[in-house]
């Protein structure tokens, strides 16, 4: 994992330099599709077949893609397909957030659930958890229904665990200690 972090650092450190002069949603949304399209297991294995020339899986890929790609990401997605790093896509795309949330100030938060979150639910546990990370948050909701209730939170490297799951793993510890 460390090796796919330290391939992408350098395409994601070179799209946010020069996507900081310009909108940086817009950026995030174009590197977010190339990214989602670039995991498909399928456009992997054709963009890696010998017959496959780097222009026409840059066709596929565009083609593809549901946002219009400025030149920025055109060039990061004809460096990629070049380099053969199609598959460190989804990784330069998690570094990107990380920069952009970094100059904002804001960290992507994983609220894993056993149930659905309805929003105003979502926005009070977000206040409340901005308190207790001390920053502003981009709260997304996962359901994991063997939590059987609570939530578990990852900022980060940081994790907030609350879940029924968790407690009864730390009373089972607790037991056969």
């Amino acid at each position: 994992m460390a090796e796919l972090a330290t391939l992408a650092r350098p395409y994601a450190e070179a799209l946010f330099q020069v996507a900081a002069s310009g909108d940086l949603k817009q950026a995030t949304e174009q590197i977010d599709a190339l990214a989602a399209v670039a995991g498909n297991a399928q456009l992997r294995q054709f963009a890696e077949a010998p017959s496959a020339g780097a222009e026409q899986v840059f066709d596929v890929i565009t083609s593809v893609v549901k946002v219009p790609l400025n030149d920025a990401s055109k060039n990061l997605l004809r460096t990629v397909i070049d380099n053969v790093r199609l598959s460190v896509l989804p990784e330069i795309a998690a570094q990107f957030r990380a920069l952009v949330n970094a100059r904002s100030g804001v960290s992507d938060a994983t609220v894993y659930s056993a149930f659905a979150i309805d929003p105003a639910q979502l926005a009070e546990l977000s206040a409340s958890l901005e308190k207790r990370f001390g920053r502003k948050l981009n709260a997304t909701v996962q359901i994991e229904p063997e939590l059987i209730g609570g939530v578990r939170v990852v900022v980060g490297d940081e994790v907030l665990d609350t879940s029924v799951k968790a407690r009864l793993q730390q009373m089972r510890a607790a037991l056969t200690a």
